[in-house]
C-alpha cells in the first residue's frame, strides 16, 4: 500500500510542477477525421484498399509530426506497422435461412429477421438441416458463481437460443455485478461457450436495452466480412452458426412451441433455470463461406524516452471500421465511421504532434493505431499477445474511442467500473481543468470488454478507455445525453456516421490536454500504477513485479 501512496504523491507533485500542455488544434483534428472517413477510404475495413490508404495516411502524419517508426523489425530497422495475421471469412451470395414450425417452413431474410455471421470455425460450408432449437437462458457457465445454464443438456446438432447480457440485467441485483455487464454478458462469450458445449450454432435474441444498441447496428455489424485471430483449432471457440434473431420473431417461435418468452426469461435469471427445447421449431441454414488468412496492420509510432527508454506509455485508438455493406434507405453502402473511430484516430495523431513538440520524456511513448477492433478487438489482442515492447515494462495504456466533436463537458468517465491507480491519477489531473469524474452511465453495455484497452487489462497492464462526459458546458446533461442517444440510434455502426462540417472538436481539444497531462506525468516519473487489490487483474500484474525493479 505504501508504494501506491508514494506513486500517487509523486504524480500529484508532478502535476503541480508541470508546464502547460501543448496547444491542440480542433480544425486539424476535424480535417483528419474528414479525410479518414471520406468515401475514398471505403469504410476502412481491414485487408482492403481502404486499409492501405489508412496505413499510408497515418504513417505520413506520424512521420511529419517527428515521430519514429515503432513497428516490426526488418533488417534491423523498425517499420511503421506491425503485421497482424487474421482469418477472413465472407458468406458467398445470399444465405438460405429457414425457420420451420410444426412442419411449415418460413424463409428468413438475412439482416431483417436474422443476422448470421460468416463461419469462423474453419468450415467452408454451413449446412444445418432442421436443427432443434434449445433455449439455454443467458448461456452462462460460471463455476465461481455456482451458475450453469446448460445443466448437462446435449446440444450436439442443435441450435442454442440465448439472451444477451447477464442474468442481473433485468433486476439490477444478483451474482453478476448488478447492472454492470460482466464478460459473461458479451455476445463473444455466448458464441465461445456455445462452441464449448458442442452446439451446432448459437442464436442470440436481440433486445435493444440489454444489447445497448438497436437492430440496425446488429445487422450492420454481422452481415459482412468477419475476421478472427488465426487459431490452431478455431472450432474450439466458434460454433458453425453464429447469429442474432429479432426479438419479435423469437417471441413468436416460443409461442408456437407453447412457451412464454417473458416467463422463461424471468426463470433464466435464477441459477435453478433448466434448458427448454422449443418443440416443433427447427432452424436450417445453408451457405458457403470463403475463408482466407490475410495480413492486416497496426500502425505504430514511437517517441523514444531518455533515461528510461525501455519503459513505455501507450496511447491507442482503432483505425478500422466496418467497410462496405448492404445499402441503407438512402442507397449508401459505405460505413464511414467518422466518430467511430476516425475521431479517436485523428486525436491520436494530434496527441503525437503535441508530444513531439515537447522536451523528450524520460520514458518512451507509443502511439498505437490498431486494426480490427470492430471484429472483436483483434488488433489490440494481437499486440498484447505479441508485444513489440514488453508488457511488464508497459506503464499504462490510455485508449481513445470516439472523441467529443462539439462542446467540452464538465465531467469525464471511463468505460466500465474497474478500480485502479491510473483512474485515481486521471481524476487528480482532471481537477486542473475543473472536470469531475462520472461513473460509467451504462455499465450494462459492457463497454469495458468492448474497447481496445481490454486485451492489455486482462494481461495485467493498467489500462483504461477515456470517455467524454455528458454534462456539456453548452447545454448541460440534457444536450449531452440527447446527442449520445441520437448517435446510438441513428449513426452507431450505420452508414450515417459521417463527418459533419459543424464539428469543432472543442471537447476533444480540452480532453487531449487532460490525457496528455496524465501520460506526460507518467512518462517523467518513476510511478508504476497498479490495479486495486479487489481487481482480478492485480494478481496478473504483480506476477511480473520483479521485471520493474
Amino acid at each position: 500500500m505504501k508504494r501506491v501512496v508514494v506513486s500517487l504523491l509523486a504524480m500529484s507533485i508532478s502535476t503541480a510542477l508541470m508546464a502547460a500542455p501543448p496547444k491542440f488544434d480542433g480544425a486539424r483534428i476535424s480535417a483528419d477525421v474528414k479525410e479518414l472517413s471520406s468515401d475514398a477510404y471505403e469504410g476502412r475495413a481491414p485487408a482492403t484498399a481502404g486499409e492501405q490508404k489508412t496505413v499510408a495516411y497515418l504513417s505520413q502524419q506520424f512521420a511529419a509530426a517527428g515521430l519514429q517508426p515503432g513497428g516490426d523489425l526488418k533488417d534491423g530497422q523498425r517499420l511503421w506497422t506491425q503485421a497482424v495475421p487474421l482469418l477472413k471469412g465472407d458468406i458467398v451470395g445470399k444465405p438460405q435461412l429457414t425457420l420451420t414450425s410444426q412442419g411449415k417452413p418460413q424463409t428468413l431474410t438475412q439482416g431483417q429477421q436474422v443476422a448470421v455471421r460468416a463461419a469462423m470455425n474453419g468450415d467452408s460450408q454451413v449446412a444445418i438441416n432442421n436443427a432443434p432449437l434449445v433455449f439455454v437462458g443467458y448461456g452462462v457457465k460460471a463455476a465461481e458463481r455456482n451458475w450453469d445454464d446448460f445443466k448437462g443438456v446435449d446440444l450436439k446438432g442443435k441450435i442454442a437460443v440465448v439472451l444477451i447480457n447477464d442474468p442481473d440485467f433485468e433486476t439490477g441485483a444478483g451474482d453478476f455485478d448488478g447492472k454492470g455487464m460482466t464478460y459473461y454478458g458479451r455476445w463473444t462469450y455466448k458464441y465461445e461457450e456455445g462452441a464449448r458445449q458442442g452446439a451446432a450454432g448459437v442464436l442470440i435474441v436481440h433486445e435493444t436495452a440489454p444489447a445497448s444498441y438497436g437492430w440496425a447496428t446488429v445487422a450492420g455489424s454481422n452481415t459482412n466480412t468477419m475476421f478472427d485471430v488465426v487459431r490452431d483449432n478455431p472450432a474450439e471457440a466458434h460454433p458453425a452458426l453464429e447469429g442474432w434473431v429479432q426479438h419479435d420473431l423469437a417471441v413468436a417461435m416460443f409461442k408456437r412451441a407453447g412457451l412464454d418468452f417473458e416467463a422463461l426469461k424471468k426463470q433464466a435469471q435464477s441459477r435453478d433455470f433448466q434448458p427448454v427445447e422449443l418443440r416443433g421449431e427447427t432452424f436450417s441454414a445453408n451457405y458457403q463461406v470463403k475463408n482466407e488468412v490475410i495480413t492486416s496492420h497496426n500502425v505504430v509510432a514511437r517517441l523514444e524516452g531518455g533515461s528510461h527508454a525501455d519503459e513505455t506509455i501507450i496511447y491507442s485508438a482503432h483505425w478500422d471500421h466496418i467497410g462496405v455493406g448492404e445499402p441503407d434507405a438512402r442507397g449508401d453502402r459505405i460505413f464511414n465511421g467518422a466518430m467511430d473511430n476516425a475521431s479517436g484516430t485523428a486525436a491520436l495523431v494530434e496527441l503525437a504532434r503535441g508530444f513531439a513538440g515537447q522536451p523528450k520524456p524520460q520514458r518512451s511513448v507509443l502511439f498505437l493505431a490498431v486494426t480490427a477492433e470492430e471484429k472483436g478487438l483483434l488488433g489490440s489482442e494481437y499486440y498484447a499477445s505479441h508485444p513489440l515492447y514488453p508488457l511488464a515494462k508497459t506503464v499504462a495504456v490510455i485508449n481513445m474511442d470516439g472523441m467529443a466533436a462539439s462542446s467540452p463537458s464538465r465531467d469525464f468517465g471511463i468505460y466500465g467500473s474497474a478500480k485502479m491507480d491510473l483512474l485515481d491519477q486521471l481524476k487528480d489531473v482532471a481537477k486542473g481543468w475543473d472536470i469531475r469524474y462520472t461513473p460509467d452511465p451504462k455499465p450494462e453495455a459492457g463497454l469495458f470488454f468492448r474497447s481496445d484497452h481490454f486485451p492489455f487489462a486482462k494481461r495485467g497492464v493498467p489500462a483504461l478507455s477515456y470517455a467524454a462526459g455528458q454534462d456539456w458546458i453548452d447545454g448541460g446533461v440534457e444536450a449531452g445525453k440527447k446527442a449520445s442517444d441520437d448517435y446510438t440510434a441513428k449513426r452507431y455502426h450505420q452508414q450515417g456516421d459521417e463527418w459533419q462540417a459543424e464539428w469543432t472538436f472543442a471537447g476533444a481539444v480540452r480532453d487531449l490536454e487532460v490525457v496528455y497531462t496524465l501520460g506526460e506525468n507518467l512518462a517523467n516519473s518513476r510511478a508504476w500504477p497498479n490495479w486495486s487489490q479487489e481487481e482480478a487483474f492485480r494478481a496478473v500484474r504483480d506476477a511480473s513485479a520483479a521485471e520493474r525493479k
